[in-house]
């Protein structure tokens, strides 16, 4: 049950996330994937929705005793298998029009106990058959948004030390807070936020750099850059001309790492929570783009089984920039939900690369793109290596050094 939450406080959220987030226009349909404990937000989501001219809105729901009841009963060959038919109907729906809304908020454990082979398993098939659904998204051809809802069983590990009414209520605050929901108009705070991520993409596009030259503790790392990359960062146009927020919240500027000029060692700043594990104290060396070599303190066999899904998913196919003030940094908290960790960092994306960050990309087949350095893979996993004692250098293309963060901030 959610009625103890600030119905104003999801009200809100539920408004700027039509308005702003998804920017839904008159007699768009909206598809919304979310947990069955999000129901409170997706009805006010549907409110705002037809508000604003929605076709039809379409709800599709996990349920956590459902899931678990498929590891604990289910047999052993139902774990290679998802449901294409599923995947092939969103993808048709996007390739239409159809804009879409994912709400985060699963709990982030929720696989802890279950065997981590089926857990890989179900992953990678679900990755395979959902490829006709995530094409659209990758490449930017519908609008589409991530906003987040405060499901107990996440607030209760987010804040383990009160009763889970009282985390739920803290974490819709936290989420509040970091989405920029404060003030008498919040679409015209996220449209100033916009506008002050803006300058910094103008500035890194300006620059053209080669690479990006990391270092700080167990971090000493060049990372060249997709040919023809672009920055972006905040609101956009969708290839559908709908200029939409992707993430809410967002702190990132973000672009296309080239795949195979990447080398040095890196180590994570903050926890990875992956398929019920905390991944924990990431080390990796990299070579020529991919991974040779990976330690984590804890979930290190998952990190592992990350790494091989495919031969991208050892490779990098985001990098972005967060400034270590940043308002989720700043408040402290760790959220186990990458939708807000990686906005309290810089960071990168093992696997699949944005086609939209690299010029034309979007009218690129696979090949040209991978020519451009662009990565292939079935996976998109975001891991945090900013902090305060991190310095990031831009490389240009007649070698000269230009500071872009010292010690977590812009540097420019």
């Amino acid at each position: 049950m959610s009625s103890h939450l600030d119905p104003e406080k999801l009200d809100r959220l539920a408004e700027v996330a039509v308005r702003t987030g998804v920017n839904l226009q008159k007699g768009q349909d909206l598809i919304i994937t979310a947990n069955m404990s999000a129901l409170p937000l997706v009805q006010r989501i549907a409110v705002h929705a037809y508000k604003a001219g929605a076709g039809l809105v379409l709800p599709f729901f996990t349920d956590d005793a459902i899931t678990l009841a498929r590891y604990e009963n289910a047999d052993d060959a139902s774990f290679d298998r998802a449901a294409d038919w599923f995947y092939e109907g969103l993808g048709k729906a996007y390739k239409g029009g159809a804009a879409r809304m994912a709400i985060t908020g699963d709990d982030p454990m929720l696989l802890a106990d279950q065997d981590a082979g089926k857990v890989a398993r179900a992953s990678k098939a679900v990755s395979i058959a959902g490829k006709p659904a995530m094409g659209p998204i990758v490449g930017f051809e519908v609008n589409w948004n991530i906003v987040a809802f405060p499901g107990a069983a996440w607030a209760a590990r987010v804040f383990p030390d009160v009763p889970v009414q009282e985390a739920q209520s803290k974490l819709l605050d936290a989420i509040y807070d970091a989405s920029r929901l404060d003030g008498a108009d919040p679409v015209q705070n996220w449209a100033d936020h916009t506008a002050e991520l803006k300058t910094r993409v103008k500035w890194l596009n300006a620059q053209n750099f080669e690479a990006l030259q990391y270092t700080g503790p167990g971090t000493d790392l060049r990372l060249g850059l997709a040919e023809g990359h672009i920055w972006k960062g905040g609101a956009s146009p969708a290839l559908n001309g709908v200029v939409c927020q992707p993430n809410i919240p967002t702190e990132e500027v973000f672009t296309c790492p080239h795949a195979y000029k990447v080398d040095g060692t890196v180590s994570a700043t903050k926890p990875l929570a992956y398929q019920g594990t905390v991944i924990r104290d990431i080390s990796v060396r990299f070579e020529a783009g991919k991974i040779v070599d990976a330690t984590a303190s804890a979930g290190e066999a998952v990190f592992r089984d990350l790494l091989g899904v495919d031969d991208g998913s050892s490779r990098i196919g985001e990098v972005a920039l967060v400034p270590h003030s940043s308002p989720i940094s700043q408040s402290g908290t760790l959220f186990y939900n990458t939708l807000f960790d990686e906005n309290a960092s810089c960071h990168i994306a093992l696997g699949q690369s944005y086609a939209d960050t690299v010029a034309g990309g979007s009218e690129l087949g696979e090949d040209e793109l991978k020519q451009k350095g662009a990565n292939q893979s079935l996976i998109h996993v975001d891991w945090m290596i900013g902090s305060g004692d991190v310095d990031i250098d831009g490389i240009t293309r007649t070698g000269d050094i230009v500071p872009v963060m010292r010690k977590g901030e812009w540097a420019f």
